[in-house]
């Protein structure tokens, strides 16, 4: 009898489609997050829509948890994943599995996917940052960099979160509805120079973008 596999309802088409290439998807909680990147003992954060939940207090639904972390870093995860997690490099060309023998990522990847085993839904798709000189470096446009202070703050649960005048600005290249709907929740909230910072960069990355009438407040 064939074997039946099954998927999260509600799923996006593109999303399952995803999802029956590559294998289910079962994002980690932020608690999960905490207690294993926690371990770690380098910098990691969280961008994407928890870290505007965790800003604003305003919950939606969310597919995934966006953990952040240093490209520079990858083979000590690779190592302290080991025994716990597989860890794959994920590009836009293909995938295949990193080992504490093997943990160089290629130019192309800049993501790593973890699950615990191959019948194992992926637990993290944990983004790469680049840094220069121990500078979080803008990856909408590299030319630009930070201190990891800049863009990021630590919220009472321990954990450090992406900006979210910052994350607003990476998600205005997509704009999707619930890139919307984050940016509707943060501007309410933003100081006056921080909501300016954003409608500067937003101009900056993507000058005749709808959303900057918004931010403007026009």
């Amino acid at each position: 009898m064939e074997k039946r596999y099954w998927y999260a309802e509600g799923l996006e088409p593109e999303e399952l489609a995803f999802q029956r290439l590559y294998g289910p998807v079962e994002p980690a909680t932020l608690a999960e997050a905490k207690e294993f990147f926690g371990g770690l003992g380098l910098d990691w954060w969280v961008a994407g829509g928890w870290a505007v939940e965790a800003f604003t207090g305003v919950s939606r639904p969310h597919e995934d948890l966006d953990v952040s972390f240093w490209r520079k870093h990858v083979q000590e995860l690779v190592r302290y994943a080991d025994g716990r997690y597989h860890v794959w490099s994920a590009g836009s060309r293909s995938i295949f599995p990193l080992s504490p023998d093997n943990p160089v990522m290629p130019d192309s990847a800049d993501q790593v996917w973890l699950r615990e085993h191959a019948l194992a839904p992926w637990k993290y798709d944990v983004v790469l940052n680049p840094d220069r000189d121990g500078r979080w470096v803008f990856r909408r446009d590299p030319s630009l960099d930070f201190a990891l202070d800049e863009v990021t703050w630590v919220a009472e649960d321990g954990i450090r979160y992406l900006n979210p005048e910052m994350a607003v600005a990476y998600k205005a290249r997509l704009d999707r509805p619930k890139d919307r709907q984050d940016l509707a929740a943060v501007l309410p909230l933003l100081p006056a120079a921080k909501r300016g910072w954003l409608a500067d960069m937003v101009h900056h990355l993507h000058p005749d973008h709808a959303w900057l009438e918004q931010i403007r407040g026009g």
